[in-house]
This record gives C-alpha cells, structure tokens and sequence, in this order.
C-alpha cells in the first residue's frame, strides 16, 4: 500500500477542499508513492510520536493537528517541531494530517462532540453548504438547568474540571459546539438559538453572557481527542488486515497539565 491510498480514504470522509485557508491539513512529509506498511495514530506530531512509530515498525502517522502548521523558518532540535521534522525524515516517515478537514464534515470532530451529550436533531452550526462547516448544534434529551448542564456535560466528557460563565437559571434546551478554539462561533452559537455553548479555548471577555446563554470551555485537547478514533475506525474498515494502531500515549498527551 502506498501513502495515496491512505490520503484517499482520509479524503473520502475529510477533503482537502474544504480546510480553512490558513491551515495545513494533508501530507506534511513524504511522497504520495512511497510505500506503507504500517500507521500509527495521534493528536499532535510530537517528537515522541515519531519514536513510538519507528519503534512499532509504523511508517507512516495520522494526526488531526499539522507537524508543519505556520511557517518554520528553521528545523533544528531546539525545538519540538524541529525534532519531529528530523526525526521523521531520517525514519522514513510519512506524516499526515486532518485537521480543520475533519472539523468541518458533520461526521468529524464537532459530530463527536454533539454524540458524547447525546444531542438530538444535529446540524452544522456555521453551515458553509453541503452539511460542511464549523461546529453544530442540536438538542438536549431533556432541558436542564444551568447547574445540571455543567455535571451532565462534565461526565459524558470526563472532565476534571470547567471554565464556565454564570450558570443559567432557565432551562437549556438547544446546545452549540465546536472543538478546539472556537471563541468566534460564540456569536452564531446564541444566534442559533443555543442556551450553551461548549467549546475550548474561550478568551475571558466571551464568559460576559447574557442570562439566558452560557458558555463551557472544556479545554481544546478535551474536545477533540475523539477524532483520532474516528479516523482509526475509519482506515480499519477500509483496510481490516493492515497494521493499525492507535498511539499508546494517546490519553496522556494533552499539552495541558492541571493542577489542583
């Protein structure tokens, strides 16, 4: 098998046409004829990806975030973009991403989310055509009040902890969510109709909301992490005998550390 036929099938569900301008979604490094014999799953292209794919015999990595995202002006080990690149190219390593590609299908990221709280009546929430975009919104299984909101959507995510506004006193009914930093949809989120929004990386001045709107930010790690198993799910069933395997640091890789 050939890095182009992986690509294909990542394309089938996420294509290249649909990323946002500023991103960098699809092969990062090698050739689209170079030869696979095994693929390794991650969130981000770190250094210690790259080890555990050339230890496991794995030439080639899928990950939702770029390796190469904004211009790299060096490549040297001093940092950890740099080491990566090197580590890579010397293996033999192709690198993959799907990025705001597997944001904006209805079936990627934001689908995930609105899965994991059991929302019903789904739909792109930033509607770019074709059930493409960024984001979705649908509907609770039964309204809850704010306080109720913040435990149910704690649980279903396995969180440790919440940055949320003020808790709304009325009953939530209709829910807006984007993964990763989605501090621009919190406009077109209320202007759906949404009494919450849950998303990551929100700026201190969106948690200023109205009584009837409130927003969760539970971390941009945490709301994404699911698309790694989409798209392992996704390539086993295009290619059931072929070795491919989810990275076994996978849940300890979040950048974040919190501390109590």
């Amino acid at each position: 098998m050939k890095v182009k036929d992986v690509a294909a099938v990542i394309e089938a569900f996420a294509p290249l046409g649909i990323q946002e301008e500023w991103d960098n979604s699809g092969l990062c490094i090698g050739g689209p004829e170079d030869e696979v014999h095994g693929i390794l799953l991650g969130f981000d292209c770190t250094p210690a990806l790259v080890d555990e794919a050339a230890r496991t015999g794995a030439d080639m990595i899928v990950t939702h975030h770029p390796l190469i995202f904004r211009g790299i002006k060096k490549i040297n080990g001093d940092d950890p973009a740099g080491r990566a690149i090197i580590k890579a190219v010397k293996a033999g390593i192709a690198v993959y991403a799907a990025h705001t590609t597997a944001d904006k299908v209805i079936s990627g990221v934001s689908g995930a989310m609105a899965e994991r709280l059991g929302l019903k009546n789904v739909r792109v929430l930033e509607d770019e055509g074709g059930a493409t975009g960024l984001g979705a919104v649908g509907d609770f299984p039964e309204p809850m009040d704010g306080m109720a909101a913040l435990a149910y959507v704690k649980e279903r995510f396995g969180l440790k902890m919440i940055r949320s506004s003020k808790p709304s006193k009325g009953l939530i009914g209709r829910v807006a969510v984007c993964g990763g930093s989605g501090a621009s949809l919190a406009g077109a989120a209320r202007e759906s109709g949404a009494g919450l929004y849950v998303s990551g990386d929100i700026s201190y001045h969106h948690f200023f909301t109205p009584d009837d709107f409130m927003i969760m930010d539970i971390g941009h790690f945490e709301s994404e992490a699911d698309i790694v198993g989409i798209l392992f799910s996704l390539l086993r069933k295009n290619f059931p005998n072929f070795a491919i395997r989810i990275s076994d640091e996978l849940k300890n890789s979040n950048p974040v550390y919190y501390y109590g």
